[in-house]
C-alpha cells in the first residue's frame, strides 16, 4: 500500500491485456478499501508532498478502473474528489507539476462527457448505465456456419488520433473497442445495476447485464477473453514489435485482430508519367501516421518525391503477419490506403476501412471519437449520435436493440446463404466477436447511405474482401428494419425512402408502375428507377425516372423526378 501510486500516471493495469474483468473488480475492492478506510485521509496534514502525490496517483488509478468497470456515478463522485485533492496540493506546496495535475483533472473530465454521447434515462429520468461488453444479450444468437472452428486468440489496439480526447494512454476509440472485445463475466456475486431486456426479479440483473440464475455452462461462458496489447501513440519499431509478439503467440485455430485509429498520412504524388516500381507496391498510397511523424517533421531534411513516409503504418508492413488468419480494422481519413491486400499466403483475410469524410457538424466533433468504430462498439448509440440525438428513454432503448438484433440476424441469414461470400467471412463468422463486427460493420453501411447526410461514396465505409453489399442494400426486410428504428428514434425524415411515388399529374390513371432498386457500383449509392408503362400507348417501352434523394437535382431538370429515356 505504501508503494501505491510511485510509478507515473499511465496505469498498466493487468485486466487490459487479458480481458478478464475479474482483475479490474480485484482492484475495484483493493481500491475501494482505501477509501472507506481513509488510509490517505492524514496525506495533507503530514506536510509530506510525496505523500500527497501519491494520494493523487491513487484517484488517477481508481477512476481508471471505475470508467472500465462503467460504474459512472462513482466516477463523477472520485472526479469531485480528485479536484478537491489537487486544488488543495497545489495551494500548499505550490508544486513545479501544478499544470501536469491541471491537465489531469481537465483530461478526466473531457474523457466522461466524450464517452456519454447518448445518454439512457430511466422512468424516473435518471441516467441509466448500460454494459458494451460480449453478451447473449447484445449478440444476436444465430446458428455457426460451416464446420470450421477459429477463436479470436490475439488482439492489437492502436490508438494515435492527434485531437482525439484520452485518459492516461486510452483514447475514446481505444477505450470503445477495448470494451468491444471483452466478454461480461457470469459471476452471479457481481455488484449490481440495470440493463435493457435483463429486468428480471427473480434473479435480478447483474451490472454486466446478464441475470445471477443465468446458465453458466452457456456459450458465453466456455470461451476466453483474447489477450490484448494496446499503443497509444506507439513509435514503428514499437508497433512492429508488438504486432510480431502477437504473431508468434497465435495459436493453430487463432487469429489476430489489429484495430487502428490514427491520423491518416498520404504518399506524396508522383510526377505524371511515373509508374510505381514493383518492389513499392504497399507503400504508394501513404497509411496512418505513427508517433514520430509529428515530433520530426519540421526538423527533417526535404525528402525525394520518390521516398516513402518512415514515420507511418504502410499497408506493406502489414504484409508478412498475413501468414497467419488476420482481421484489420482501420479507422482513418486515409482508410482507402489499405483497401487492396494481395492474398499473399492463402490465409484467411478480412479488412474493415471506414469513411473517409464525414458530415461537417461530425467533423466538429471527431474529438469525441469516430463514428465508425462507434458502430462497431454500439450501433444504437452511433445511430443516434448520427442523427443528433443526445438522451433517449429506457424502454425505447430496448425497443430499439430488439430491432437491431432482428437487423444482424437477418444480415447473418443473408451472407451464410449468399454464394458470393469470401472464404475468410466463412472461416471469421464462426467467433463470436468477429462476427459481431461483420454484422455491425453492415449495419452501419447500410445505415449510412440510407442516410441523408452522407452524400457519397467517400461517406461510406468499405471492406476487403467485398461483402455481397447488393443482397443486404436491396433486402427490403433489412431496409423496413432501419426505417422503423428511425421512426421510433423519431428522425424519420432523415433517411431516404425506397421509392417515391410519381406526382399524379405525371402518372395517368391507367399507368402501371414497378419499382426496382438500382446500385451505381461507381458510388455505392442507393437510387431508384420507377418504370412507368403507359398501357394506352406503348405498354412494351417504358420511360424511365431517377428518383434522386431529397434535395438533390440534375441541372436543367426539373426537380424531383428526372427523365432518362423517352421511346417518343
Amino acid at each position: 500500500r505504501f508503494l501505491l501510486g510511485t510509478s507515473s500516471i499511465p496505469i498498466p493495469l493487468p485486466s487490459l491485456r487479458t480481458s478478464e474483468v475479474h482483475y479490474l473488480n480485484e482492484s475495484f475492492a483493493f481500491f475501494s478499501a482505501i477509501r472507506t478506510r481513509g488510509y490517505y485521509s492524514k496525506a495533507s496534514k503530514e506536510q509530506r508532498p510525496d505523500l500527497m502525490v501519491k494520494k493523487l496517483r491513487y484517484y488517477a488509478r481508481f477512476i481508471l478502473v471505475c470508467l472500465l468497470l462503467r460504474k459512472m456515478k462513482l466516477v463523477h463522485e472520485l472526479l469531485r474528489e480528485f479536484t478537491k485533492q489537487v486544488e488543495e496540493y497545489t495551494a500548499v506546496y505550490d508544486p513545479e507539476d501544478q499544470l501536469g495535475w491541471d491537465m489531469v483533472v481537465q483530461e478526466i473530465r473531457d474523457f466522461v462527457e466524450g464517452e456519454s454521447l447518448c445518454t439512457v434515462l430511466s422512468a424516473d429520468s435518471t441516467p441509466t448505465v448500460i454494459t458494451h461488453r460480449l453478451n447473449q444479450y447484445n449478440s444476436p444468437q444465430v446458428e455457426k456456419c460451416g464446420s470450421g472452428y477459429m477463436q479470436l486468440s490475439e488482439v492489437l489496439i492502436v490508438g494515435n488520433c492527434y485531437e482525439q480526447t484520452r485518459f492516461s494512454e486510452l483514447s475514446l476509440d481505444m477505450y470503445r473497442m477495448l470494451q468491444t472485445l471483452e466478454r461480461d463475466p457470469l459471476d452471479p456475486l457481481l455488484p449490481h445495476t440495470r440493463h435493457p431486456r435483463t429486468t428480471s426479479a427473480d434473479g435480478g440483473p447483474l451490472e454486466n447485464g446478464i441475470t445471477s440464475n443465468e446458465d453458466t455452462n452457456g456459450p458465453f461462458s466456455r470461451t476466453s477473453n483474447p489477450h490484448k496489447y494496446l499503443l497509444y501513440k506507439p513509435t514503428f519499431s514499437q508497433f512492429n514489435t508488438v504486432m510480431a509478439a502477437a504473431f508468434k503467440d497465435v495459436p493453430a485455430t487463432g487469429a489476430v485482430l489489429l484495430y487502428i485509429s490514427a491520423d491518416g498520412i498520404r504518399a506524396p504524388s508522383a510526377k505524371y508519367g511515373d509508374e510505381p516500381h514493383a518492389g513499392t507496391v504497399g507503400f504508394d498510397c501513404g497509411g496512418v501516421v505513427t508517433n514520430n511523424r509529428r515530433e520530426q517533421e519540421f526538423n527533417v531534411k526535404p525528402k525525394k518525391i520518390t521516398l516513402k513516409e518512415p514515420h507511418c503504418i504502410h499497408p506493406g508492413d502489414i504484409y508478412p503477419y498475413m501468414r497467419k488468419p488476420l482481421f484489420l480494422v482501420v479507422d482513418s481519413d486515409n482508410s482507402t490506403a489499405f483497401r487492396n491486400f494481395p492474398s499473399l499466403f492463402g490465409q484467411p483475410f478480412v479488412c474493415l476501412l471506414s469513411p473517409e469524410v464525414v458530415p461537417d457538424k461530425l467533423e466538429s466533433m471527431r474529438h469525441r471519437g469516430n463514428v465508425f468504430t462507434l458502430f462497431l462498439h454500439c450501433p444504437i448509440t452511433a445511430f443516434c449520435y448520427i442523427c443528433g440525438l443526445t438522451t433517449i428513454q429506457y424502454k425505447t432503448w430496448d425497443r430499439a436493440q430488439a430491432i437491431l438484433d432482428s437487423f444482424l440476424t437477418e444480415c447473418y441469414r443473408i451472407l451464410t446463404r449468399s454464394r458470393n461470400l469470401d472464404y475468410s467471412y466463412m472461416q471469421f463468422l464462426v467467433d463470436d466477436f468477429l462476427r459481431l463486427l461483420v454484422l455491425r460493420y453492415c449495419f452501419c453501411s447500410i445505415v449510412l447511405q440510407f442516410h441523408r447526410g452522407f452524400t457519397g461514396p467517400s461517406f461510406y465505409p468499405s471492406c476487403s474482401p467485398s461483402l455481397p453489399e447488393s443482397e443486404m442494400i436491396n433486402s427490403p426486410l433489412l431496409h423496413k428494419l432501419v426505417l422503423e428504428l428511425a421512426t421510433l428514434l423519431e428522425c424519420r425524415s432523415m433517411f431516404a425512402t425506397p421509392a417515391s411515388p410519381l406526382s399524379r399529374d405525371t402518372v395517368s390513371a391507367d399507368s402501371s408502375t414497378f419499382v426496382a432498386g438500382w446500385i451505381d457500383e461507381r458510388s455505392i449509392r442507393v437510387h431508384y428507377l420507377e418504370f412507368v408503362c403507359e398501357a394506352s400507348r406503348r405498354p412494351l417501352v417504358p420511360k424511365m425516372y431517377l428518383m434522386l434523394p431529397h434535395g438533390q437535382s440534375l441541372s436543367g431538370s426539373p426537380s424531383g423526378h428526372h427523365l432518362l429515356y423517352d421511346s417518343t
